[in-house]
């Protein structure tokens, strides 16, 4: 006959088992909460956007003119979307380089 005896942990074992799989789980929930709270910022100028890619802003300008670059006016501000921004860097692979 087999004596198989029942493992019982520690107070301190039982503990890091709960750590080791609770605080990945509050880690992402932590970084989302925190998104949340200060969200990224999603319009840009013709200058962050220039900065951003590391152009100038008359490229951005002319981007935006021949529709490669999708914004829109408020009063005489031209704004663009982050996310349009990022769509059209993956349609356009080297904006400093395309002709």
């Amino acid at each position: 006959m087999n004596n198989q005896g029942i493992f019982i942990p520690t107070e301190e074992r039982v503990k890091s088992i709960i750590k080791e799989l609770i605080n990945p789980q509050f880690k992402e929930l932590k970084e989302i909460i925190i998104e949340g709270i200060n969200p990224p910022k999603r319009n840009l100028t013709v200058l962050e956007a220039a900065k951003r890619l590391n152009v100038t802003e008359l490229t951005i300008r002319n981007y935006i003119k021949k529709g490669k670059i999708k914004a829109e006016k408020i009063g005489r501000r031209i704004i663009i979307n982050s996310k349009d921004l990022e769509k059209s860097l993956s349609e356009v692979k080297s904006f400093k380089y395309r002709r």
